[in-house]
């Protein structure tokens, strides 16, 4: 199909403006309230792989370009889909193509680079390579390298992930920003907040007494995550304390189910597992405590959406954490992997209840003030502004 029969045209008056994402589940996600925004003041094309109907439904209005962008290192369909957007860019013509995810990075910055395109910008939302080590480390390291310098500007999603990359000699400081206080588009404080009536319906649903204190983990079930080391941590303190339970939600994409089991097995009954969901606010609702014992991550939604609802976290004390936590204010920060470390702080969280509330409400009380939806995408808003003109 032909570029002219998939994109309608655009008013020549207004800026056009293309997003660049691996899938369109991350433009939902991070996204969409920015792309709701921009296009009240430029035309916006959406480019991922996959097809326009998987976008929102409050996205169907903005324009929607296929290309096959792989997830993991595929070194011919990459150069196939680098030149497939190069060629895009330079008929679409657009004035600036804005990136999210490491490979949608790399080869959306490659192609407008060598199509010309005035204002490039990319943002990190954390580095796999992170944890890795030896040759793998340094390739994805070098990748992410060659997407800043193909870049005009780029953006962290937290100032704890900004100096980790100038740290790493990625891009230099002049070149790299954080906009309002960090994470990529905010948190709906409407969407999450608290309900006392949500919060009854799920833990009946889920047959978790009313007076139980219930640990949260949401998002995808895998080892990096440091799913297991909760799961082992809980373990101990639920041997000591009836009241305490574990819920799980999320997408068990390294099938973690059987060990998770097998470390809970002395307190099965107590652990309640839930797959993906696209309503995350109320299982947050229904939990007193946010876990998040992952050993990498860019700067953590889901502890700003969980603080939000009024849930003090337990984290690990790694870059971009570490600036979604106050630590000893809205949570409590522990090593990565350090098991005992995890089970002391759920075990202060369940004996010592003010703690936990006074913990909760600052919590809220700090997304309201730093990372709301409004401000966040405000700050996006402005910085193209600022770029291209109102």
């Amino acid at each position: 199909m032909s570029l002219q029969s998939t994109l309608p045209g655009h008013a020549a008056s207004r800026k056009k403006i293309c997003i660049v994402a691996t899938v369109p589940f991350a433009v939902n996600v991070f996204l969409s309230p920015q792309v709701r925004k921009l296009s009240s003041y430029y035309d916006v094309t959406i480019v991922a792989n996959g097809v326009a109907g998987d976008l929102l439904a409050s996205l169907s209005e903005t324009d929607f370009f296929a290309v096959d962008i792989q997830r993991k290192i595929a070194i011919r369909r990459d150069i196939a889909s680098t030149l497939e957007l190069w060629r895009f860019f330079r008929v679409q013509r657009f004035d600036a193509v804005h990136s999210i995810m490491p490979k949608a990075g790399l080869l959306a910055m490659v192609a407008a680079r060598a199509a010309g395109i005035p204002w490039r910008f990319h943002t990190f939302t954390g580095q796999v390579w992170a944890t890795q080590r030896g040759l793998k480390r340094q390739l994805l390291k070098r990748l992410d390298g060659l997407t800043a310098w193909c870049a005009t500007k780029v953006f962290a999603d937290s100032y704890a992930q900004r100096q980790f990359l100038i740290d790493q000699q990625v891009v230099s400081p002049a070149r790299i920003g954080v906009l309002a206080d960090g994470s990529v588009a905010g948190v709906d404080i409407d969407r999450f907040s608290a309900s006392h009536s949500v919060r009854l319906d799920v833990r009946q649903s889920l047959q978790i007494p009313e007076d139980a204190m219930v640990f949260l983990f949401i998002g995808r079930l895998t080892r990096d995550k440091g799913l297991l080391d909760l799961a082992e941590a809980f373990a101990r303190v639920a041997a000591g304390n009836e009241l305490v339970h574990l819920l799980v939600v999320g997408p068990d994409e390294e099938r973690l189910g059987g060990a998770l089991a097998e470390l809970t097995r002395a307190v099965s009954g107590r652990v309640h597992t839930v797959g993906f969901t696209d309503t995350p606010e109320r299982y947050m609702k229904a939990a007193d405590v946010l876990c998040l014992p992952s050993y990498r991550e860019g700067f953590s939604t889901v502890v700003i959406e969980a603080a939000a609802v009024g849930l003090p976290a337990i984290a690990s004390r790694i870059y971009g954490v570490t600036d979604a936590v106050a630590e000893g204010v809205t949570g409590i920060l522990h090593q990565p992997a350090a098991i005992p470390e995890i089970a002391e702080a759920m075990m202060l969280m369940a004996g010592r209840p003010e703690v936990r509330l006074a913990m909760g409400e600052a919590a809220r009380a700090r997304v309201a003030e730093k990372y709301s939806e409004g401000r966040v995408v405000g700050a996006f808003v402005d910085f193209y502004q600022s770029v291209l003109g109102a």
